[in-house]
């Protein structure tokens, strides 16, 4: 068991407020994806406020959606977000969102128990931006094994006998 668990953020421009009609399929299906991200093994837990709104947080601007949550592990977020009921969000999700023209979406290790803010995600994700891939802010395309799963050189030589 690691030492370890993954954060991820992802950022989305609304092309309407919330409150238009053109968002209300998004709205009306808020609490259910939620949910279903809360049932998901691997599930830690994700940003919201009080109320349990996490739309209300809106540290890169009025139009921008946050969704900044921590899981055990790549392969349980990947299942959540790929083989969920949320593929179905995802297919829709250029009716909703400007397309995105720079990386949107960072993923890192955090000790197990530490719950990020919005700082410390805004940083690996300009990270992210700024160096490409690297242990400290990653992607699913290229990701990285957790701190304390990480094989060394050392690991990689044969044994003396």
């Amino acid at each position: 068991m690691s030492a370890y668990q993954l954060a991820q953020l992802n950022i989305a421009t609304m092309k309407e407020p919330l409150e238009a009609p053109g968002m209300a399929d998004f709205v009306a299906n808020l609490d259910r994806i939620n949910a279903l991200a809360e049932a998901s093994p691997g599930y830690v837990w994700r940003l919201q406020d009080e109320a349990g709104d996490a739309t209300a947080i809106r540290p890169f601007g009025a139009e921008v959606l946050v969704n900044l949550s921590v899981w055990r592990d790549v392969q349980s977020l990947s299942d959540y977000v790929y083989t969920s009921a949320h593929t179905e969000m995802l297919k829709r999700r250029q009716e909703w969102f400007d397309k995105v023209g720079e990386t949107h979406m960072v993923l890192w290790w955090v000790p197990v128990g530490h719950l990020p803010g919005v700082e410390e995600a805004a940083e690996r994700l300009a990270l992210l931006r700024e160096q490409g891939a690297s242990e400290q802010a990653f992607s699913f395309r290229q990701p990285f094994a957790a701190p304390d799963q990480r094989i060394t050189p050392r690991q990689l030589e044969p044994e003396s006998r």
